[in-house]
Formats: C-alpha cells, sequence, structure tokens
C-alpha cells in the first residue's frame, strides 16, 4: 500500500505509519505535474523582473530591499543559514521525520514554486531514514516554524547534522558516504521549505496519537479501579447518557459498561448498601468523555493543517501569487492548548482514584498491603502522581495567551503554538507515568477480591500487568514495577491487547463512535 503524497488525504494515522516505516510515501504523477507547473510560474516572475515577498526581496523587515536574479539562490541559501538559530535538546527522531513528511505533502499541491528535485532529494532522506537534527527550541510559531524548519533543511545544502539509521554525524559526511551532492537551492525553495507549521503540526499529530492510546488506556485503569474498589457500574447506563448527550461522554460510558460485563467482582453487591461511588469513579464518562472530546477538536483540526498548505507567498498561477499568513500557528496554538488541560484531567482523576485505593475503604487493607507499618506499602507511589498531576497543572498555562513581536514588528503577533506543542507531549508523559501507577494499584486492590473475577477484558488487563509486577506482600523497589508499566501504557500493548480480546469476544468496546473517533 502506497500514499501519494500532494494528491492523498493524510490521516493521523497514516502520518505515524509513514514515520514508523509501516507505510510509503510517493509523489504521485499528479503531484510531479502540479510541482513543475509551480516551479514554472516562479522562473517565469525572476525572468520577469517581478517584485515578488522572498523571491526577489529580502525577508521580514528587509521586504522592500530588492535582489538581484543572480543572487537569488544565494539568497535561498543565507536564509536557511541564518534562521537556524534553534538551541536545546534535539526534538525526537520520529517528530522529526514527522516534519519531513508533511512538509513533502504540503509542498507537493503546487502551490510553493519548489523544483521536483529538491522533494525527491527529502523523499529519499525520508525512505533511507536519514533524519536531520533539530533543537526544540527557538521557534514562536508565526511566520512559520522558522528555526526548527531550517535545521530540517540544512541538510540539502550539506550543512547541519543527521542521524543515519539512528547514528548522529556530519550532513558532510553522509553525502560522502552515498556519493552525493549538496543541492542548489532555486527562487523561493528556502522559503517554501521554512515557512510552515511542520514543526507545531509534527507534535500535534504525534499527541493525537499518543493522548489516543492514552484515553483507551485510561479507561481501561479506571473500570480496573471501579472493580477493586467494588464501585458500581449503574452510572455508565446508557439512559443516563442520552439525556445529556455528549458524544465523549457516551463513547466512555458505553465502553466502561461494555469493559464490566460480565463480572463476578460487579454483580457480588447488589445490596451493599453503598448509595453512590466517589466522582472519581461514577463520572469518568464526564471526565474521560470531555478529554475525549477536546481530543476530537484537535484531530479535527490536526488533520486539516497536516493537508493544507502553509508556507508563503502562495504561488496560484502564472503571474499570481499572494503573500499571506497561512504560516500562522493559532488554528493549531488554541486546541494545542485545550488538549492540554484535557490530558492533565485525566491524570488528576486518576491520581484520585489512585488516593482512594490506599485509604483502606471498602474492604480493602490500608496502603493495600496486609502488614501496614512494617510496610509501607503503596503509601509512596501515590506521592509520585501527585507530584506528576502538580507538575501538569504548571504545563497548563497556555502558551497561545502569548506574543511577543518579532521581526522589527513586521511579525507583531506570533502564536506560540511551538511551544504549546511541546507542552502537550510532556504532561502526556506523566500522564503515561500517573495511569501505569493506578494500573499497579488497580491490580493490587483486585487480588484482594479473589476468588471473584473481573470480566475477561479486565481480567487481560490484570494478566499483563501482572506479567510484569508481581502482587506485593512486602516492601519492595516500586519505581521498577512503574517503569515496566509505564512501557506497557506508551508502548499501546495494553490498549491494543485488551481490544483484540474485545472483536474476539465480538464486544464493540467504540459502539458507533468508531468512525468519529478514529485515527485512522
Amino acid at each position: 500500500m502506497l500514499f501519494n503524497y500532494g494528491k492523498d488525504q493524510l490521516t493521523i494515522g497514516k502520518a505515524m505509519a509513514m514515520a514508523n516505516g509501516k507505510l510509503k510515501g510517493i509523489i504521485s504523477e499528479q503531484a510531479k505535474k502540479q510541482v513543475a507547473a509551480s516551479c514554472a510560474h516562479v522562473d517565469e516572475m525572476v525572468s520577469h523582473n517581478e517584485v515578488v515577498y522572498g523571491i526577489n526581496t529580502g525577508f521580514g523587515p528587509l521586504c522592500d530591499t530588492i535582489i538581484s536574479a543572480d543572487d537569488t539562490s544565494t539568497l535561498q541559501h543565507n536564509l536557511l543559514k541564518s534562521h537556524s538559530v534553534g538551541v536545546g535538546n534535539p526534538i525526537p527522531v520520529e517528530v522529526a521525520k514527522l516534519m519531513m513528511i508533511i512538509k513533502v505533502h504540503a509542498l507537493s499541491q503546487g502551490y510553493s514554486g519548489i523544483r521536483l528535485q529538491t522533494l525527491e532529494r527529502i523523499l529519499w532522506m525520508i525512505d533511507h531514514n536519514v533524519i536531520p537534527v533539530v533543537p526544540e527550541k527557538g521557534s514562536v510559531g508565526a511566520s512559520g516554524d522558522l528555526a526548527p524548519l531550517s535545521h530540517l533543511f540544512l541538510p540539502l545544502i550539506g550543512l547541519g547534522e543527521v542521524y543515519d539509521n539512528g547514528q548522529r554525524c556530519a550532513t558532510a559526511e553522509l553525502l560522502a558516504k552515498e556519493g552525493l551532492q549538496a543541492l542548489m537551492l532555486g527562487p523561493k525553495e528556502g522559503l517554501a521549505l521554512i515557512n510552515g507549521t511542520q514543526f507545531i503540526a509534527a507534535f500535534a499529530v504525534r499527541a493525537v496519537y499518543r493522548l489516543h492510546n492514552a484515553l483507551n488506556a485510561a479507561d481501561l485503569a479506571g473500570a480496573l479501579s471501579l472493580e477493586g474498589l467494588m464501585g458500581s457500574y449503574r452510572p455508565f447506563d446508557a439512559r443516563l447518557h442520552s439525556i445529556r448527550p455528549f458524544a465523549g461522554n457516551q463513547l466512555v460510558a458505553h465502553r466502561l459498561w461494555a469493559l464490566l460485563q460480565p463480572s463476578q467482582i460487579a454483580n457480588s453487591h447488589p445490596d451493599c448498601g453503598r448509595v453512590q461511588d466517589p466522582y472519581s469513579l461514577r463520572c469518568m464518562p464526564q471526565v474521560h468523555g470531555a478529554s475525549r472530546t477536546a481530543w476530537h477538536h484537535l484531530k479535527e483540526l490536526t488533520e486539516i493543517e497536516i493537508n493544507a498548505v502553509t508556507d508563503n507567498p502562495i504561488i496560484l498561477g502564472s503571474h499570481d501569487n499572494i503573500s499571506g499568513g497561512n504560516f500562522h500557528g493559532q488554528p493549531l496554538a488554541l486546541p494545542i492548548d485545550y488538549a492540554t488541560v484535557a490530558a492533565a484531567e485525566l491524570g488528576n482523576i486518576s491520581d484520585r482514584r489512585c488516593y482512594l485505593i490506599i485509604e483502606g475503604r471498602y474492604g480493602l487493607p490500608k496502603l493495600l498491603i496486609a502488614d501496614a507499618g512494617l510496610n509501607s506499602g503503596f503509601m509512596i507511589p501515590q506521592y509520585t502522581t501527585a507530584a506528576l498531576v502538580s507538575e501538569n497543572k504548571g504545563l497548563c498555562f497556555p502558551s497561545s495567551a502569548d506574543s511577543i513581536p518579532t521581526s522589527l514588528g513586521q511579525e507583531d503577533h506570533v502564536s506560540m503554538g511551538s511551544i504549546g506543542a511541546r507542552k502537550l507531549n510532556q504532561v502526556i508523559d506523566n500522564l503515561e507515568y500517573i495511569l501505569a501507577i493506578e494500573l499497579l494499584y488497580a491490580a493490587q486492590a483486585v487480588d484482594f477480591r479473589r476468588p471473584l473475577k473481573t470480566s475477561p477484558i479486565l481480567e487481560n488487563v490484570h494478566a499483563q500487568v501482572r506479567e510484569l509486577a508481581s502482587f506485593a506482600t512486602a516492601d519492595r523497589v516500586f519505581a521498577d514495577d512503574i517503569n515496566a508499566l509505564q512501557g506497557l501504557v506508551s508502548s499501546g500493548r495494553l490498549v491494543h491487547t485488551a481490544h483484540e480480546l474485545a472483536k474476539d469476544l465480538k464486544i464493540q468496546l467504540d459502539g458507533n463512535y468508531h468512525d468519529a473517533f478514529s485515527i485512522y
């Protein structure tokens, strides 16, 4: 199966599949014609001495400075060099590869004046897993992600560094090894490469993908905690949610109801006298569901962005170009901040369930261990969830609420979406650890309910936890368990295995909402 750049619709799932080498992208014949036509339009503008921003003018506040036709190539090379001012640690290789994939898709649509030769070099890098080293900081999320995109494409002109199948080296070494020459950029090419929102968009794609997994894992962990605490599944009755029909809430309610059927534990206490459960249990559809809604909003807007053309100026035809603002990151900056709060709230309610489990209520031993006193039991992992939840709250300050003028005031409002996109992924990092600790707690609590069993799917979740973390009868180094379970969550294996079992059992975990909430 192939993906046709510039023609097919890019989705979150397809972008991640290409980044992970599971789907190959090609430049379709249609895209090649579009690219050639756009490039010809630029050459025509240059030959007619038309004054077009970034083609024969300076950049930003230098837009009134005219550049001669002989210097247009030098202008583009200088642009990449002067704008490579990123600092900090390199971004994940996966994100840099996503940036390249999204950029090729945008350039292949034929509005950017790029040459096919240049696109084919980028595609060669993607296919051969030659991924540029890109510093994480330096973009303000408007006028494009200028600094990170400059670093991303320095290797095209023989500069910068790359990861060659994971090994970091100078671009010059890589080119010599492969017998390749650095490219000479044509008019408009440097600007086409570094104008755009691909840094924001790539981090957003990764976040949408990861948060989708975390949302599913949160439902599994929450359902297992409910069983350990012998809570009620009645708050997940579809009739309740039909009279407040938020799609995210209804989906989570359906999932929780399905996950808990049939369960010996759930059906063992019909007359226990407990009128209602704490909010962290019975309000999971409302809280997890609201986070699903925020995720869905970001997913929709991210998929618009990764199929869009976001550089400047836009080449519409012969002697027809517009210098506009499609590079401004605000359309993603706002929903990214919203999704950051949504991800943090998943961790917040998970921490509350952890606290509930170790309180010693509902027949569970205090701190989830029989010999408390000599043993601290599961007291301290909840300190970690509390710390991570607090850290996430600090990361929730909306980056998009800030703007600092740049480029001598020419770029006087910026989105800071680049910062928000990185923060969202930091929050998801913390969330995965919080969910890992909840799974550790929930599995321990369920073991205290034996010989009663929970549902087949949740027994599977419990078994996956127990493969990595045994029942605790005494204190041990719980960090080892937490790290192993974080790996189980972040890899997607926990969710995938549970969902595959649901299919085998003909249980529709996503009900009627599969298509709307899918990443594929």
